[in-house]
């Protein structure tokens, strides 16, 4: 049986089975915390008790138990595939990213300026927006049907793409290096929305940096509060000096 092959496995530790455990530890802490506050998160944790459970079934020798989780471990490789397809599209698109050259937003001054400058001036007027700004994985991938847009990054443009009333102005805006090659994107937003009092442009906003490595920043259209978003986590109250601070600190 599977579990009584893992449990005679242990009795034999080597050098080779302490590194290979520590390997392996890594590999899984890492994807981990790239699904850490998804719905799958939780689909981990529960593989993990049925994973423990086996344990204890295999060394209390209950046959029964030891039979269903046996057959069960058969399938769990398609079971993960099929469960964890994001996360594991998200993890060799990153360890592709590892092979390229970021782009540093920092080296080009005036790209920056007109993003926080948009921003801001959007603050002070309460229209809401939301920019994701492209790192590594394409994000592309992960909109339905965006408006394509080729065009230097601009505060005027970005101002009239938000402009209430304006053709484009529902949606985030896609920036790439440096241009604006998107509109009216619609991202897929985090699946545990019941813990979240955010809008729907920060809950998209944590949705998209959760499947990509991009940066979003937002703007309330309530309050008129400025935001950003980085690997699922909501930074809020950012000002002008703030937002710019973020954006060399996460080298865009």
């Amino acid at each position: 049986m599977i579990i009584e092959k893992i449990v005679n496995a242990f009795s034999k530790f080597g050098i080779n089975d302490v590194i290979d455990i520590i390997f392996l530890f890594i590999i899984f802490y890492y994807i981990l915390l790239l699904i850490k506050g998804t719905k799958s998160y939780q689909m981990a944790v529960g593989l993990a008790l049925i994973g423990v459970f086996a344990i204890i079934a295999s060394l209390l020798k209950l046959t029964a138990f030891s039979f269903i989780i046996d057959n069960f471990l058969t399938y769990l490789i398609i079971a993960i595939i099929v469960l964890f397809q994001d996360e594991l599209r998200k993890v060799l698109a990153e360890i592709g990213s590892r092979m390229k050259t970021k782009y540093n937003l920092d080296q080009n001054s005036e790209v920056m300026d007109e993003i926080v400058n948009t921003i801001v001036a959007l603050s002070l007027s309460k229209i809401g927006a939301l920019i994701a700004i492209e790192r590594e994985n394409k994000i592309i991938n992960y909109v339905n049907k965006p408006v394509p847009i080729n065009t230097d990054v601009n505060k005027d443009i970005l101002l009239t793409i938000f402009t209430p009333g304006s053709p484009l102005h529902d949606g985030a805006v896609v920036i790439s290096g440096d241009k604006i090659t998107m509109a009216k994107c619609f991202f897929q937003l985090p699946p545990l929305l019941e813990l979240s009092p955010s809008g729907t442009r920060h809950l998209a906003a944590i949705g998209i940096t959760q499947q990509t490595d991009c940066i979003a920043v937002i703007v309330s259209e309530e309050t008129g509060k400025i935001s950003m978003s980085v690997n699922g986590e909501l930074i809020r109250g950012l000002d002008r000096e703030g937002l710019r601070s973020r954006l060399k600190t996460y080298e865009l």
